[in-house]
């Protein structure tokens, strides 16, 4: 194969009005890290309170569990449509003109979708590490007289979380990499970036190459973050079983 590899190129100006094909893609990595922040944030704002629901009886768990079973057997990339060219459809007339004039509309449609897809995820590893905790965890935040958003504030979901790390670990690496997808809504994320700079010069091995090791270091820094707090909590668990036996000695 004659292929000419080219690495200055990434020094030479770039046609989209970047200084230089390098800063185009950190501009559109920098564009892939704020996609996965603010996704994250949507997707635990609305899975962890979707996880506990979906424990629920009644039409709460119900309502719950039927958005789980929406969200998570529809394709990304077909909820990417729906959210980029119908749901500004159905908005008030204003708002609609807003949405599809603005030129962040894209980003923050395909950061909704991307964060109401993982949303319904996160629900099913909450509920799944809720139900993991033994049932007299429950019962002993009862007896103590513990309200029940007491008990999964100070009892369950602290020892839920200790259990959800290593998943959510890799569902924060998940969006990062379904980040990709908001390029077929005009969002210039990191492959996008990448896939420019190979049309306009033609070096398509260094460019995907770079956008390969971008991906690798930002999955490597959220690797590093929830170990991290993998420790942390498990010392903090350590201080406090060290405290109640304690406490338990002197009583």
């Amino acid at each position: 194969m004659n292929y000419y590899w080219n690495w200055s190129i990434f020094f030479d100006p770039a046609p989209d009005g970047s200084a230089t094909y390098l800063q185009m893609i950190l501009a559109g990595a920098a564009t892939t890290c704020i996609i996965a922040v603010f996704s994250a944030a949507i997707a635990i704002a609305v899975g962890v309170p979707m996880g506990i629901a979906a424990r629920q009886s009644g039409m709460v768990g119900s309502a719950a569990r039927a958005y789980v079973e929406l969200f998570r057997n529809i394709p990304l990339l077909a909820q990417m449509f729906l959210w980029y060219f119908v749901l500004p459809e159905l908005l008030p007339r204003d708002l609609q003109i807003l949405v599809k004039q603005s030129p962040d509309g894209p980003l923050v449609l395909g950061t909704l979708s991307l964060g109401f897809y993982s949303a319904a995820r996160i629900c099913e590893q909450v509920r799944a590490a809720l139900n993991a905790i033994r049932a007299g965890q429950w019962q002993a935040a009862r007896a103590l007289g513990l309200r029940p958003v007491q008990t999964y504030r100070y009892v369950l979901l602290p020892r839920a979380f200790r259990l959800l790390i290593p998943t959510m670990t890799s569902e924060f690496i998940s969006i990062v990499k379904n980040s990709a997808v908001i390029l077929t809504i005009g969002v210039m994320e990191l492959t996008a970036s990448a896939r420019a700079m190979q049309e306009y010069s033609f070096q398509i091995f260094e460019s995907f190459i770079a956008a390969t090791l971008l991906y690798l270091m930002i999955n490597f820094v959220i690797v590093a973050i929830m170990s991290a707090a993998e420790v942390l909590s498990g010392t903090e668990a350590d201080r406090s079983a060290t405290r109640t036996h304690r406490g338990g000695k002197h009583g």
